[in-house]
């Protein structure tokens, strides 16, 4: 899930582009020399698909999400990214799509796919891949894919390209990844007489310090919840994995969260929200809401993604400095997820080439693209946020090295989270219809004092097994 991020909520719908702006690199345009040589698969004829792009290749892709003109420092670093790969691909002319607002909307994305009007690379998150196939949407870029084409491929992380292959086969190439940790009000911290640089570690100590925020009193939560919108859905499924628990079972058919796992998911909650008085009185909260409290130190904690904080200093006004983030509680799994981009199936070979050698450029290279921290520093925008989070090996260090010399922000604020990993969840199979089922398990218990919690799971426990039988 993600915002739009829904951007991690959406997580199960995607958008399309209905392109606003286009934009064409330094190069002259043109169409693949490979175009008319297809031989029905999107490759062609004569061409090697495990060589990298001839730099004399003169082709057009058309790209997804290129930042809108309303975000100024976003678009210059396109538009240059654009200018500097044309220096080593001349003849590659990229087209950018931009639509105001969210990158991705589910109603879109799913009429873009079933039209099959996407771009030829387009913007997809990690849960979105079964969607995507079901409508014949994406190459198999597997035998595109090599060290000599991405050449830092052993240093992403394997969990993250798992994310994107279905059946050994690969199909995307990741943009940005998240692990959900415990966000933290550092103020309301202090005041409360807690230690922020030790975030809790376990439920019980999340109850017990939301205890003590919430009575600093003048309106404060101590630890807040989402319940509407298909979010509290996710925030359900994030607990049960933070505490082993499974919402669906291995074979991807039967709910899994009706069980001793899921009562103490939902009881602890039941309680923080009426016997301690600790979660405030206004529920059925969505994406945004929360972030609006802690960033106005009316809340104390929820769990989310580190990017929140780089969406609350952008666009609430908040100081970077007023939070802090450690690790999910309980610690046995967390909920991850991220976002990617797909490569349109059908386009040539040296379509296919010229995006490959584009997204390894942007999104895959450290010191370059989105990883170029210090001109990102120097235009005004946020450095410091552990997200993306993929790297491994020497390429870790060098990034972390990096991010860390040009942060904008104190960045050990996030040492509890950084230096206690907790091992990442995908999301579940039809994630968007189980979390609209969860809603009601959430609002169920966090607006009725007398909530019957084993009916709650009971049902929803029913309508996901239906969800599920319809896959």
């Amino acid at each position: 899930m993600r915002r739009a991020r829904f951007r991690r909520t959406r997580r199960a719908g995607a958008v399309t582009l209905v392109s606003a702006l286009t934009l064409t690199a330094l190069a002259a345009c043109g169409t693949s020399s490979s175009d008319d040589g297809d031989d029905g698969d999107g490759n062609s004829a004569n061409a090697n698909p495990a060589a990298p792009l001839d730099p004399g290749t003169k082709v057009t892709i058309t790209i997804d999400c290129m930042p809108p003109a309303a975000k100024k420092a976003e678009l210059k670093e396109w538009n240059e990214d654009i200018e500097e790969f044309n220096k080593k691909y001349p003849n590659v002319t990229v087209e950018g799509r931009s639509t105001p607002g969210q990158c991705l909307e589910p109603p879109r994305f799913t009429a873009m796919l079933k039209a099959k009007s996407q771009p030829d690379v387009f913007y997809t998150y990690f849960t979105d891949l079964d969607q995507v196939l079901d409508n014949d949407g994406a190459q198999d870029i597997s035998a595109y894919v090599n060290d000599r084409t991405v050449p830092l491929l052993k240093d992403i992380d394997p969990d993250v390209l798992g994310s994107l292959k279905k059946d050994g086969k690969l199909y995307g190439l990741p943009t940005s990844n998240y692990r959900m940790g415990l966000l933290i009000n550092r103020t309301l911290f202090e005041k409360a007489g807690l230690d922020p640089d030790t975030p809790p570690a376990t439920w019980e100590d999340v109850r017990a310090a939301a205890k003590r925020i919430a009575g600093l009193g003048g309106g404060v939560a101590g630890f807040g919840e989402y319940s509407a919108g298909n979010t509290g859905g996710w925030h359900f499924t994030a607990q049960m994995y933070s505490l082993g628990g499974e919402v669906v079972d291995a074979s991807g058919t039967k709910a899994a969260f009706n069980d001793a796992t899921g009562r103490q998911v939902a009881q602890n909650l039941h309680a923080m929200r009426w016997e301690d008085d600790a979660m405030g009185k206004t529920q059925l909260l969505k994406w945004g809401d929360l972030q609006k409290q802690i960033a106005t130190d009316k809340l104390g904690m929820f769990l989310a993604a580190p990017d929140d904080i780089a969406y609350m200093v952008q666009q609430l006004g908040a100081k970077y400095e007023n939070f802090g983030m450690g690790p999910i509680p309980g610690g046995k799994n967390t909920l991850s997820g991220g976002n990617n981009y797909m490569i349109k199936k059908g386009i040539s070979s040296d379509k296919i080439k010229a995006a490959i050698a584009w997204l390894d450029f942007k999104n895959l290279s450290v010191g370059k693209g989105q990883f170029d921290w210090e001109r990102t520093k120097a235009d005004g925008l946020p450095v410091g946020v552990p997200q993306p989070n993929f790297w491994l090996n020497d390429s870790k260090s060098k990034d972390d090295a990096a991010r860390t010399r040009y942060a904008t922000m104190p960045v050990q604020n996030f040492k509890a989270f950084m230096d206690n990993p907790v091992p990442g969840k995908a999301e579940p199979p039809k994630a968007q219809e189980i979390y609209k089922v969860l809603d009601n398990v959430m609002s169920g218990i966090l607006t009725d004092k007398d909530a019957d919690i084993d009916k709650l799971l009971s049902t929803a426990e029913t309508q996901v097994d239906q969800v599920l039988a319809n896959r």
